[in-house]
């Protein structure tokens, strides 16, 4: 008997053992061991919905709203998104554009880019009702802020984080939004938009006039839309808040630099014209990664050395100390090593 209840408790302990060890890994899938065969990395950042796509609807010439319904959904504030799993596994970020208080349904709205990376032409090809989606978050880095009054700035779908911030105004804060879009055809939700006030919306086909815009001290300036847009409001009003459909640029360009995989042994050349994630997958081609943009965190990995030049829209501030999303972020001296 005592024989037997030896094997029972190591046999017990090995299980605990196991099952600490299996966690462990669940949080970070290379501890501690050095890089596998197959590399794992990245983790989702918040937990994954299973919901059924119950509308698909044309709002403008290339625009396509989903409604996304569930039971008790987390709740949202405007400037919110999520992150879309596509059928093909792709991970795409849309604003949320429906009603905060819903806690029934989500809202997205999307534009077909024909010569982009495939997640938007997918969700206009591929994405039907009836079809289930996974989703992640919602997040928020776009928050509305209390503000003695507000402008807004949209261009084409950049409109989708505006909207709900729009409905969500006290009736008293004074504000003006300017819309603009290459059509008015090509501009989704904009009758609701003139609905709201017409007296403080100005929507411009083709290039707005920044300079017409009036901002006093404690305006809160937001804007959303094409690269090019947002550059130009960042340039006329450098207090702005804004949210990017793309990685944002470092005004001193790009270099090359190295980096050390540290746990592989290996270094690597970035090129001033490439990425760490297209380096790293040369040598590790199991590296996981999604959008490339900044914006999901899969391919979120810890540096151990080197400052970086973090060009994301995800990271907290406390994550930015000791981590970088190696699809968009860079070096800021000649020399990165990360914990791979």
């Amino acid at each position: 008997m005592p024989k037997l209840r030896t094997v029972a408790l190591v046999a017990g302990a090995v299980l605990l053992t196991r099952q600490a060890l299996r966690r462990r890994i669940q949080v970070s899938p290379l501890w501690p061991m050095p890089a596998l065969e197959e590399p794992t990395s990245g983790r989702p950042r918040s937990r994954a919905l299973r919901l059924l796509v119950t509308s698909r609807e044309i709002v403008a010439d290339g625009v396509v709203q989903l409604r996304l319904e569930g039971r008790d959904l987390p709740r949202w504030e405007p400037g919110a998104h999520l992150d879309l799993v596509l059928p093909s596994g792709l991970v795409r970020q849309y604003s949320l554009c429906g009603d905060p208080e819903d806690t029934s349904s989500y809202t997205v709205a999307t534009r077909l880019v024909v010569d982009g990376r495939g997640g938007s032409r997918e969700v206009h090809e591929q994405v039907t009702e009836g079809m289930e989606l996974e989703v992640r978050g919602p997040r928020n880095r776009f928050p509305l802020v209390e503000a003695e009054s507000y402008v807004f700035v949209a261009g084409g779908i950049g409109i989708t984080p505006l909207l709900p911030m729009l409905r969500a105004l006290p009736e008293n804060a004074g504000w003006r939004l300017l819309y603009a879009g290459r059509e008015r055809a090509s501009m989704p939700f904009l009758e609701e938009v003139e609905k709201l006030g017409r007296d403080q919306v100005t929507v411009v086909e083709g290039r707005p006039d920044l300079d017409a815009l009036e901002v006093s001290e404690g305006t809160a300036v937001y804007a959303c839309g094409p690269e090019g847009l947002m550059a130009a409001v960042a340039a006329r009003f450098p207090e702005v808040r804004l949210e990017r459909f793309a990685p944002r640029a470092s005004s001193d360009g790009n270099t090359e630099f190295e980096v050390e995989l540290r746990r592989s042994g290996r270094t690597l050349t970035v090129p001033a014209d490439s990425t760490v994630l297209t380096a790293v997958r040369r040598a590790l081609p199991g590296t996981a990664y999604s959008c490339e943009q900044g914006f999901c965190g899969t391919c979120q990995q810890r540096v151990l050395e080197g400052e970086i030049d973090h060009r994301d829209e995800l990271l907290t501030d406390e994550e930015r100390a000791d981590s970088m999303l190696i699809c968009v972020s860079r070096a800021r001296g000649d020399r990165l090593v990360l914990d791979m």
